[in-house]
C-alpha cells in the first residue's frame, strides 16, 4: 500500500497505519532532527513531541498526499521550538566514542561545526536541501514560504557559510 492509503486509513483512526507511516518516514525525521538540533536527547524529544501531534492531528490533514511534508513541517517547528529553549552547541562527548582518524567524524564535525554557525531559519533549509536532498518546491511547501523565499534563504545561507569557511578561526579549529 502507498501512503496515501496509509495516510487515509490513519486519518479513519487506525493506529497500525499510522504506525507503517511512521515507519516509513523515521530515518528522514531523525535525520532532520539530529542536523537541526545536534544534540541525540533533544532530537528523540522533538522526534516524539511530533509523533505524538502528528497522532492527535491527522484527522485535520486536509490531503492525504501531503503526509510526509506535513509530518516535517510539524518537526521542523517542534525543532525551532526546542532550539528557542536550548540553545546548543555540539557536545564533544557524543563524538567521543568514535574513531578519532576517521574521516567521517572529521567531515561530520566539520559539517556539524558549520551548521551550528547558522540561524535556525537557514539551517532548515540547508538540512533539507543539502542533506535531505529535497527539492525547492518540496521546501517551499514545509517552511510555508514560497519558492522564491526558499532560494533566497538558500543564497544567503550559501554566503553566510562561505564566510565561516574563511574565518580564520574556523580554519584552526579544524587543524
Amino acid at each position: 500500500m502507498d501512503d496515501i492509503g496509509w495516510t487515509e486509513l490513519a486519518k479513519e483512526g487506525s493506529r497500525e497505519a499510522f504506525i507503517a507511516l511512521i515507519r516509513r518516514n523515521e530515518s528522514l525525521l531523525y535525520s532532520i532532527a539530529h542536523r537541526m538540533l545536534t544534540s541525540q536527547s533533544d532530537s528523540l524529544d522533538a522526534i516524539q513531541e511530533t509523533i505524538l501531534l502528528a497522532y492527535k492531528e491527522i484527522v485535520n490533514l486536509r490531503e492525504p498526499a501531503y503526509f510526509r511534508t506535513w509530518l516535517v513541517r510539524i518537526l521542523i517547528n517542534e525543532c525551532r521550538r526546542v532550539n528557542r529553549h536550548h540553545r546548543k552547541v555540539i557536545p564533544v562527548e557524543q563524538f567521543r566514542g568514535k574513531q578519532e582518524g576517521s574521516q567521517t567524524l572529521e567531515s561530520d564535525l566539520e559539517l556539524m561545526d558549520l551548521l551550528n554557525g547558522l540561524d535556525m531559519e537557514h539551517k532548515e533549509i540547508v538540512v533539507l536541501f543539502y542533506v535531505e536532498d529535497l527539492s525547492i518546491k518540496e521546501i517551499a511547501g514545509i517552511v510555508e514560504l514560497s519558492e522564491n523565499g526558499v532560494k533566497s534563504r538558500l543564497h544567503r545561507a550559501r554566503q553566510k557559510l562561505a564566510s565561516l569557511m574563511t574565518e580564520p578561526a574556523w580554519k584552526e579549529e579544524l587543524r
